[in-house]
């Protein structure tokens, strides 16, 4: 599977309610070929939030996202309609989806995510951060309380990508979320739970933490055609 997310901002002439409405009515999984799987997360505080919304594609393998992605920063925009002339931003990043816990078979449908769009410290080649992201601090960040499904999502070509990876932490509740990994709009904030506290501390040894954006919302999976 390759994975391309649609990090989107509204114009600010739209409100968000009505970007949402036009988001959902634009049925972008039938309008870009080679779509098997599509997910839309909105923001659980829209007012706090870095961005109006995520669209995720997923695509058989790379070359099938290649054939249908012309500009990856313009995938959503692209597709004409309503929802394009209502985004003022897009940003886009594609990789290998990597499946790090799974406690729900998959089903992430109505599942609360923290989404971390990574980059990583000035010192750090992007191959040490992968190595120190996946082999040092991914161990701990599983093992966080409440956290029911986890993947990263690993740039295939690093050079070509805004971000040097995306983390995906699941959850149940919010409440989970929030105490382990703050609230929208929240850069400083006290982790609750040991793996989750050394979760936080580890992340000043790999990521440029002012550089990081990061989103909290709900997922809905739109279509699935695997």
């Amino acid at each position: 599977m390759h994975k391309h997310v649609a990090l989107l901002t509204r114009d600010e002439a739209v409100s968000h309610d009505a970007f949402v409405d036009r988001w959902e009515a634009a049925d972008l999984a039938a309008r870009i070929d080679g779509v098997v799987r599509y997910h839309e997360v909105l923001p659980t505080m829209p007012e706090h939030a870095e961005f109006d919304g995520l669209a995720e594609f997923f695509f058989a393998d790379e070359e099938s996202y290649r054939s249908a992605v012309a500009d990856p920063d313009s995938l959503v925009t692209d597709t004409g309609g309503d929802l394009a002339e209502a985004i003022a931003a897009e940003r886009g990043m594609a990789g290998e989806p990597i499946v790090q816990r799974d406690e729900v078979d998959g089903d992430s449908d109505e599942l609360y995510k923290h989404s971390a769009f990574l980059v990583r410290k000035d010192d750090l080649t992007h191959e040490a951060f992968i190595d120190h992201w996946q082999h040092n601090h991914t161990p701990i960040a599983r093992e966080i309380t409440g956290v029911v499904k986890y993947d990263t999502v690993v740039p295939t070509d690093p050079a070509a990508q805004p971000f040097d990876g995306i983390a995906e932490l699941y959850f149940s509740e919010i409440d989970d979320l929030y105490d382990a990994l703050g609230s929208e709009g929240s850069r400083d904030y006290e982790a609750v739970g040991e793996m989750a506290e050394k979760a936080r501390e580890d992340v000043d040894n790999f990521l440029a933490i002012d550089e990081r954006p990061r989103f909290i919302g709900q997922e809905r999976v739109r279509a699935d055609r695997r």
